[in-house]
Order: structure tokens, then C-alpha cells, then sequence
């Protein structure tokens, strides 16, 4: 599990787990979604079919509720307050600031997750290259 979401937040392959998905960096906001037509390390195509990343939306979707969930459960327990205190306004403003600066991210690892689901590690692959690093 540590493997798989350390591949996920690396932004790596989830074939070889070595070659980069993604163009540009997540701070090049005009354009840091888009991803590579196939990974230079060992040729794994990144989109199947047109329109296959549509479903990222609803990871995006899932990844900012569980976002906000963790946010708010951590703001009544540091704080104490409960539902019928005005202070949670504090807390649902704060939540919307982070979550457009954590835009970008949610995206990129919505696009690695679905990319993940769909295509797995190939034991030939790395088979194949333990082989030629022996040889």
C-alpha cells in the first residue's frame, strides 16, 4: 500500500514506476495537467481511448470531500466547538481557501489514481529488466 501511493504522489509510471506522467509542473498552472502520450522508461501508453480521463472527475470529487471531511472533523476536535457555534463559518472559509490551493494537486492524483486502476504493474516488464540488469 506504502508503495502504491508513494507511485501516486511521485507522479510516476504505474507500469515501471520510474518515468514521469506529467509535462509540466504542478506550479504551471496554465498547463500542469498535461500528461506525456507514452512513458519514456518502458512505452506504456497513457490515454486508451478518447475522453478516458472523464472519469477523473468524480476522484477529483471524491478526493476534495474526503479532503474537507479530514479538515473538518480536525477543526472540532482542536477547537471544540460544535455545529450550532457561528465560528464554524471560520472553518468552511478555511476549508475553501485550501482547497483551491490544493486544485492542482487533487487533480494531477485523481488523473494518477484513474491511470492506476487501469493500467498495473506488468510482472514481464519486470522481469524482463531484472534479466537485462543481470546480463
Amino acid at each position: 500500500m506504502f508503495h502504491y501511493l508513494k507511485n501516486i504522489l511521485s507522479e510516476k509510471c504505474p507500469r515501471c514506476h520510474e518515468g514521469d506522467m506529467f509535462t509540466h509542473k504542478w506550479y504551471q498552472l496554465g498547463s500542469n495537467n498535461k500528461m506525456i502520450d507514452h512513458c519514456k522508461v518502458c512505452g506504456q501508453r497513457t490515454q486508451l481511448e478518447p475522453g478516458f480521463y472523464h472519469g477523473t472527475g468524480y476522484v477529483s470529487y471524491a478526493l476534495t470531500v474526503g479532503f474537507s471531511i479530514i479538515t473538518f472533523v480536525t477543526w472540532i476536535a482542536t477547537t471544540g466547538i460544535g455545529l450550532k457555534d457561528s465560528r464554524i463559518f471560520y472553518w468552511l472559509i478555511g476549508n475553501v481557501v485550501l482547497l483551491i490551493v490544493m486544485q492542482p494537486f487533487f487533480m494531477r492524483w485523481s488523473r494518477m489514481l484513474w491511470l492506476s486502476w487501469f493500467f498495473h504493474d506488468d510482472d514481464q516488464f519486470h522481469e524482463s529488466k531484472e534479466i537485462s540488469i543481470k546480463s
